[in-house]
């Protein structure tokens, strides 16, 4: 039996998320829509394998994410669960009320990615691999430091050098700093991850990355509503191909002048 079948006969790692009893305050982040929704629905099941989360900006979805790595032990601003340095604390309260269901198997390894605090990450892994005192880092990185590759390259080799066998993956938009090449690249070693056990949550607005075959696709709509979706029905799916079969009627109402 193949890893990928393996999974998929047990289960993912993360099975279930939802928030604790009474946790709904009235106060961000509980007012975030998708939180809202979690607070009504009883919670969100996890498929094995990758799980999409799409969705208007504001929704909720990358503090969701956040959240969820906050839970299951990892850094709030990225990187393993070994990982535990605060450069500015930005993330929110709601990892401390999500209760997350884990399945019998165990993952051997994991990462958050968190975009938008990667550099703060790269930083402390520059800082560890200088400590005689320590193993090298820099090898699980791609032999040299994220500083001195562009960010796109350095998005690359995280996920190409460090993310192995058996792990569980969090990641927060990563196409943000990937050109279409790239997300190509990403969605290829997604795939090549799935069929090494491993397990994806990601939100992403990428309508490359959600192409993945066999992923699971979650739309949280505007009210937090999370429903499963097909590719084609997905939101930046639609709205890429619109634009792209008709760009200049949306740039009509984009650039319309005012009456």
């Amino acid at each position: 039996m193949s890893c990928a079948d393996t999974v998929h006969a047990t289960g993912g790692f993360l099975r279930r998320i939802r928030l604790e009893a009474g946790a709904a305050t009235g106060r961000y982040p509980f007012t975030l829509p998708v939180v809202a929704w979690l607070a009504r629905s009883g919670g969100l099941d996890l498929a094995p394998g990758v799980t999409f989360l799409v969705g208007e900006n504001g929704t909720g979805k990358s503090t969701l994410v956040e959240a969820v790595a906050s839970a299951a032990g990892f850094n709030a601003e990225g990187g393993s669960q070994n990982f535990r340095f605060a450069t500015r604390a930005s993330e929110s309260a709601l990892g401390n009320h999500l209760i997350l269901s884990w399945g019998t198997r165990k993952p051997r390894t994991g990462f958050f990615l968190r975009a938008e605090s990667y550099y703060n990450v790269v930083t402390e892994i520059e800082r560890l691999d200088q400590d005689p005192g320590s193993p090298p880092l820099l090898p699980a990185y791609g032999g040299r430091s994220p500083h001195d590759r562009s960010h796109g390259e350095s998005f690359l080799d995280l996920v190409i050098h460090r993310f192995g066998p058996a792990g569980l993956y969090l990641l927060d938009e990563p196409e943000a700093a990937l050109s279409v090449r790239g997300c190509l690249a990403v969605l290829a070693r997604m795939a090549e991850l799935v069929e090494q056990g491993c397990q994806l949550l990601v939100a992403t607005h990428s309508p490359i990355l959600l192409a993945l075959p066999a992923a699971s696709i979650l739309e949280i709509a505007e009210d937090g509503q999370v429903e499963r979706v097909d590719y084609d029905q997905s939101l930046p799916v639609r709205l890429t191909r619109g634009f792209l079969a008709d760009p200049h009627r949306f740039l009509r109402h984009l650039l319309a002048a005012d009456p």
